[in-house]
This record gives structure tokens, sequence and C-alpha cells, in this order.
């Protein structure tokens, strides 16, 4: 498959903010900020929705590890990181435990065995691909995911105000010719659609607002759960 639309931008994005700031600084920016508040938020929804000492976690769209950073600091787990950007990969190699791994990966496939996988996660990353690229995603995380295995992953949608305000903002910055990456908005009935077609049971649709795990402001976007039988 190729590359992602967006690659070159966002090697390009990165590759800037290691040459303006400070290294720590660079690699939070590069994935929208505050890096360890996100990272805990992060890693307590994975543990709410049942990640235990021990289990096999893919973590899809890692950017610089603020999950991984998050998770290492009391689990131990086989974790797999994936990104599209091998900068974030190292940093975040540099703040996770040894053990944890971490792959570049620019095809819409997930790099596992079949059905060897108790949860994958994708925060943010839905919300900057195409339909098409997500449903793929979640055609191969099927099958890297064990049965009764997770899906968790992150979205926006219109019928949130606060996700309305991102799209407004990414009107303005389209008609402005600064358009920096695409946000893309996806309606819980379309998700419902994917996963039934592809064998999901779906678990729970969260709103972002009634999230009972933290209020990480980049984490407000609404989450779907969904099991494999």
């Amino acid at each position: 498959m190729a590359d992602f639309h967006f690659v070159a931008d966002y090697e390009a994005l990165v590759a800037k903010l290691v040459a303006t700031l400070p290294l720590d600084e660079a690699m939070a920016v590069a994935v929208g900020g505050d890096f360890e508040r996100t990272g805990k938020t992060e890693a307590a929804i994975v543990r709410h929705f049942g990640l235990r000492d021990g289990m096999s976690l893919v973590d899809l769209g890692c950017g610089s590890g603020r999950l991984a950073w998050a998770l290492g600091q009391t689990m131990r787990l086989d974790y797999l990181g994936i990104d599209i950007v091998q900068a974030l990969l190292d940093y975040a190699a540099t703040r996770s435990p040894r053990t944890y791994r971490f792959v570049l990966n620019r095809t819409l496939d997930i790099p596992a065995r079949d059905a060897s996988a108790d949860i994958v996660c994708a925060f943010s990353v839905f919300t900057h691909l195409l339909h098409h690229e997500s449903y793929l995603y979640m055609e191969d995380i099927r099958r890297v995911l064990r049965p009764g295995g997770r899906l968790l992953f992150s979205f926006l949608e219109f019928a949130d105000p606060e996700h309305w305000v991102e799209f407004s903002g990414t009107v303005l910055a389209q008609r402005h010719n600064m358009l920096p990456h695409l946000n893309q908005f996806i309606e819980r009935n379309a998700i419902d659609l994917w996963a039934d077609r592809l064998g999901y049971e779906r678990e729970a649709f969260i709103d972002g607002s009634a999230a009972p795990w933290g209020d990480a402001p980049n984490l407000r976007q609404a989450l779907a759960v969904f099991r494999k039988p």
C-alpha cells in the first residue's frame, strides 16, 4: 500500500519542531501538547476497558510515546507502538521500558501476528484519516485481536458542540489556505455500519464530555469501544 497522504508534511513538522524547540517540548507539541497529562488519561482509558499486567497492547499512532510512558510507570506489558515518523518512535523508546517495542509502519495494516493482541487502541488517529483508511485499519485490527479482544479509538462527531468548534477552526484554516492537516469527522451510524460489516460487537460510545477518566484537553474526543467475538 502507498504511504499516507500526510507523511511528508508530518515529518517536516516534527523536524521543524526539533530544530526550534528543546527536545522534550518538541516531542510534546508534535502530538498535541500536554504529554504527561494526556498519557495518564490514555492509560486510564485502556485500564478502564480491561488492560492488565501481562496483556498485549497495540498502540496505533503512538506518536512520541505518551501512553507508553504512562503505562511504563507501573505495568508489565507486551506493548507494541506504531507510528509513521521515526523521530517520534526514537523518542518514545527513550521514555519507555526497554521491553516495549516501537515500529515504523506506513501501510494500512498492523505489523502483528493473527490473534496476538488483547487491546488495540488508536487515540487521535482516525480523526486524521480518510474514511476508507480507517475502515481498512479496523479490518486488520480485527485480525490482530484475540477473541474477546477490544478495539478502542477516539473520534470527532458533528453532534458534539466542542467538536463543532474544531470543525469551525478547520473551515477557517481552509478559507485562508492554512490547513495544517486533515481533521476527519465520523458519525456513529457510520462507525456502527463499518463494525457490523467487519464482525465487531459494539460495547460503548462515550461522549468526550462524559468520560470518567479525566479531562486532558486533546482527549475530549468521543470514544468508540468494540469487541471481537
